[in-house]
């Protein structure tokens, strides 16, 4: 059997893995998934990582493109993934909706849960939040930090204290039972991310990585896409 090799950010893994029996039934191919966070796909990309299909946000690609590792023109957005807050299921949700209570939450919160803040692009985003809400120093011994959103959602979801928060982008948190979604970020700190699928100029496969990702952004999986959390 064929294998397609993907790329991703940990944002587009739901709907990578919701399509993928669909995609193999239409194409004969199975997708090989990596997703993790978009700079470290970056790397593994541009390291010469085996990859058909390569999900990233629209900047990375763009800056891809330039560089000749992604096929020019090949590119189709997947749409817009905001940031969020997450709590474990079944615990108090506080809230979020304004800087002074997402504040307030964070310095409740016994940990707080996010991805990488140097590769990730909720981690990056998240701890510049921290910094703006002047309260980065104090909660440093309380801050737990992940690979990408997936791992940090899924340690919050299994974590024994009380009270804990995370961070990372709402693909992640629909995605990870266990924990919810209170709310995205304050409009002061909104990130929303495109996301944006495009052929590996490595690609071994070119024609059925065309393929997935014509699936992955057509208007008949708009509902999908929708449902997972992309806008």
């Amino acid at each position: 059997m064929k294998s397609l090799h993907v790329l991703s950010g940990g944002a587009a893994q739901a709907l990578v893995n919701q399509v993928s029996e669909s995609f193999l039934a239409q194409s004969g191919c199975a997708i090989h998934g990596t997703f993790s966070a978009v700079g470290v796909m970056r790397d593994k990309l541009v390291a010469g990582e085996a990859c058909d299909v390569v999900i990233l946000s629209q900047s990375l690609i763009d800056q891809l493109t330039v560089s000749g590792h992604v096929v020019s023109g090949s590119a189709r957005s997947l749409g817009d993934v905001k940031t969020g807050i997450a709590i474990k299921a079944g615990e108090a949700q506080p809230p979020v909706s304004s800087p002074a209570e997402l504040k307030a939450a964070l310095l409740a919160a016994s940990y707080v849960y996010f991805p990488d803040p140097v590769k990730a692009t909720a981690g990056i985003h998240f701890f510049n939040v921290l910094k703006q809400l002047g309260i980065d120093t104090e909660l440093a011994p309380r801050l737990r930090t992940y690979p990408n959103g997936a791992t940090a959602m899924q340690a919050l979801a299994q974590a024994s204290e009380v009270g804990a928060i995370g961070c990372t982008q709402v693909t992640e948190i629909n995605f990870t039972p266990g924990v919810v979604l209170i709310d995205v970020l304050p409009k002061e700190f909104e990130l929303a991310t495109r996301y944006v699928a495009a052929v590996s100029s490595q690609a071994k496969e070119p024609a059925a990585a065309d393929q997935l990702i014509s699936l992955l952004s057509s208007p008949e999986n708009a509902g999908l896409r929708q449902s997972l959390g992309f806008e």
